[in-house]
This record gives C-alpha cells, sequence and structure tokens, in this order.
C-alpha cells in the first residue's frame, strides 16, 4: 500500500489535471458558439448565389453551359476532401471521420485520391499509405472564406483538366452539443437535385410562391463562371465550419468526462489516503499501548 505522501502527491497531481481538463471545456464551450455563429453568418450569401444557379440551371441545356454542370459518362478518378482537426483531445471525432472515410473509399472501384483538411487527418490518411497529393493544415481557429478558397480552386482545377470525374467532401455535421454526424456529398458535378435538401436546411432556400425572375448582367455564361467555382468554395467553406463546432463541441463533451473521472478519482485517492492515514495513527496508538503495558509489567 502506498504511503501517504505518494497519496497526496497523485491527489494534487489529480486535481491539476482536473484544472485544465475544466479550462479546456469552458474554451470549447465559447468557441462552438462562434462557429456555430459563423454558420450563420455565410446563409444570406449561399441561399441567394443557390436561388440564382437553379434559376440559371432551369433552362435548357442545363449540361452546355458550364463544365462544373456536366455529369461525366464514365468514372475514372476520384478526389475525397476529408475534414478533420488540427488537434486531439476531442473523444473519437478525428477516428470516427477516418473511419467513415475509409468505410466509402477503402474498396472504391476506381483510383481515389484524398485531400484532407486538418493535421490529424493528414496523419492517420498517410499511416495508412493512401494517396494523399494534398493537404491543408493549421488553418485559423476562425477561418474565413478565403482559407477555404483555396481548397475550392484546387478541386474545380482537377475537375476541369480531367483529373477527377467526381469530386466528394467527407465532414462532420454538427447537429447539436451532444450529436455530430460524418457525413458526405458530391461536390463536383454540382447537382441540384442532392443538394436541394441540403441547402434547404442549412441556407434556408426553401421558397413559397412564383419564382422569382432575374435579368443577368452581363450574362448567364457570365455570372455561371463566378458563382460555379465560388459555390463550390462555399460548400467547403460550410463543412469547415460544421466541422470546427463540431469538433469543439466533441472536445467540450470529452474534457467534461475527463473532469469528472479526476474529480471521482480524487475523491477515491482522498478516501484511501484517509484510511491509510487512519491506520498509521491506529498502528502507533497500539505501539504506544503496547510499549506501556511493557513497561507495567516490567515494574
Amino acid at each position: 500500500m502506498a504511503n501517504t505522501r505518494e497519496i497526496r502527491l497523485r491527489i494534487r497531481s489529480v486535481k491539476n489535471i482536473a484544472q485544465v481538463t475544466r479550462a479546456l471545456q469552458a474554451v470549447s464551450a465559447s468557441r462552438v458558439r462562434k462557429a456555430m455563429e459563423a454558420v450563420q453568418r455565410t446563409r444570406p450569401y449561399a441561399t441567394k448565389a443557390w436561388q440564382v444557379l437553379t434559376h440559371i440551371a432551369g433552362q435548357p441545356g442545363r449540361a452546355t453551359l458550364h463544365p462544373l454542370l456536366s455529369v461525366r459518362k464514365e468514372i475514372n478518378s476520384v478526389i475525397a476532401v476529408m475534414v478533420s482537426g488540427d488537434r486531439g483531445l476531442a473523444g473519437a471525432y478525428n477516428t470516427n471521420i477516418l473511419r467513415f472515410t475509409l468505410g466509402h473509399f477503402r474498396n472504391y472501384q476506381v483510383p481515389v485520391r484524398f485531400i484532407p483538411i486538418g493535421r490529424k487527418g493528414s496523419e492517420l490518411l498517410h499511416r495508412r499509405g493512401l494517396n494523399v497529393f494534398a493537404q491543408f493544415t493549421d488553418l485559423p481557429a476562425e477561418p474565413q472564406f478565403t482559407d477555404a478558397s483555396p481548397v475550392g480552386r484546387i478541386l474545380v482545377e482537377e475537375f476541369l483538366a480531367g483529373k477527377a470525374d467526381e469530386i466528394y467532401l467527407v465532414y462532420t455535421d454538427f447537429v447539436n452539443m451532444g450529436k455530430q454526424v460524418p457525413t458526405m456529398k458530391k461536390l463536383l458535378p454540382l447537382e441540384f437535385e442532392t443538394h436541394e435538401g441540403l441547402v434547404q436546411a442549412e441556407f434556408g432556400a426553401a421558397r413559397k410562391g412564383p419564382s422569382a425572375a432575374y435579368i443577368y448582367e452581363p450574362g448567364q455564361v457570365e455570372i455561371l463562371d463566378q458563382i460555379v467555382p465560388r459555390f463550390t468554395a462555399l460548400q467547403v467553406y460550410q463543412a469547415l465550419l460544421e466541422s470546427i463546432a463540431s469538433e469543439h463541441a466533441a472536445r467540450m463533451v470529452a474534457m467534461k468526462n475527463a473532469t469528472d473521472n479526476a474529480s471521482e478519482l480524487a475523491g477515491a485517492l482522498t478516501l484511501e489516503y484517509n484510511k491509510v492515514r487512519q491506520q498509521g495513527i491506529t498502528n502507533e496508538m497500539l505501539d504506544i499501548a503496547g510499549g506501556a503495558e511493557a513497561l507495567s509489567q516490567a515494574n
């Protein structure tokens, strides 16, 4: 059995860890709110962009309006963008998104190249020997649209150059503080049927009544050349914000559990300390009583 000094040191160490985890829990709770506010700020632009896109795509010959809208007959290569975190201490957040990604692309029928966003995802993909041809790590704690634009630009260039026939985006969708769901959607070619429910849910693009009429200046083709690539980058940015909110929520829950466990362990160690201390006092009293008895018998 450990002595009282060793137990006191363990109690102090556990309480120090509890203070750290409690602080991380508070920081993550604050950042979750900021991340969700950032999600709300992107919705007005995304709503209007989606309305213009759906209006233009409803015109005859949609597939010929823009290369990013055309579905290719033969799929020879695929790109998967996986959004993870740069840090750990978030429970199973990073492991879950990796497991979800590999579950879809481990035995895919065509070659798959990966673009991880986040250091943890990049390390996990490299460790498994997968084809990672670009990676984005150490993004700001509160990313802006300009931080996601390089990812969107690479994806558009790869698709237009014919190096990728389909591009998928894998991220963690933030449902609430206790639930974050790994999600996958096709990013390119842009499919309005696939994204309609998503946009209505995330961007609030559902409308009632007659459709709006638009006058395009300078023209539909010029508008599409600007909006479609931007909307691609916007979806990456939206997924990045959702994943950041999910990461902070997962870290907050993990740190709360760690704090509770540390408190329970400190209580158990305190109880053990008291038992050891009381046993020591009892042994000393017995020694004194035994010594007194021995002296009385000697006299």
